[in-house]
């Protein structure tokens, strides 16, 4: 009996140790699909990263870039599957965080050669949002003493052609 308990017990510290982290597997980094491109070509990978620039709509389908904070990756994407990115991440703005599982390429034929994932599955894992940039009132005195010192300049020259 008391064999059985401590089994029970060695089996669930393991579950509870590393279920979570195959449940919850963060896939491959940018780094380690170009450093290995050839391993990966023409499997399924799993990606993760911030979608950032334009979901560039291209008929039924969509190119997205997914930058992981190395590198960016182009995601050929279904169009359905994109309308679920909100946030895309540029100056004004945090991408959506999403998790893709799909097809790498390492140079696909269908577009051109490029390095891609064809998506299959897409997960928000998070949500972007609207970044507002405060105004720096210490370069602003700066650009108004410099452009007061430029236009004072100017007047001084063309008294000096006088």
């Amino acid at each position: 009996m008391k064999n059985n308990f401590r089994l029970f017990l060695i089996i669930s510290f393991f579950v509870l140790l590393l279920g979570p982290r195959a449940a919850f597997s963060h896939g491959l980094s940018s780094n380690e699909l170009l450093k290995n491109a050839k391993q990966y070509d023409g499997k399924p990978i799993t990606y993760s990263g911030e979608a950032i620039g334009d979901v560039m709509s291209r008929g039924e389908f969509a190119w997205v870039n997914l930058n992981d904070g190395e590198n960016a990756i182009g995601a050929w994407v279904n169009g359905i599957l994109a309308k679920e990115i909100n946030f895309t991440g540029t100056y004004r703005s945090r991408g959506d965080i999403l998790e893709i599982t799909g097809i790498f390429h390492r140079a696909c034929l269908e577009h051109g050669g490029d390095l891609d994932i064809h998506v299959q599955t897409l997960r928000k894992i998070s949500s972007g949002n609207i970044i507002n940039h405060k105004l720096d009132f210490l370069k602003v005195k700066l650009a108004l003493i410099l452009f007061g010192a430029l236009f004072l300049i100017w007047i001084l020259t063309l008294f000096k052609r006088k």
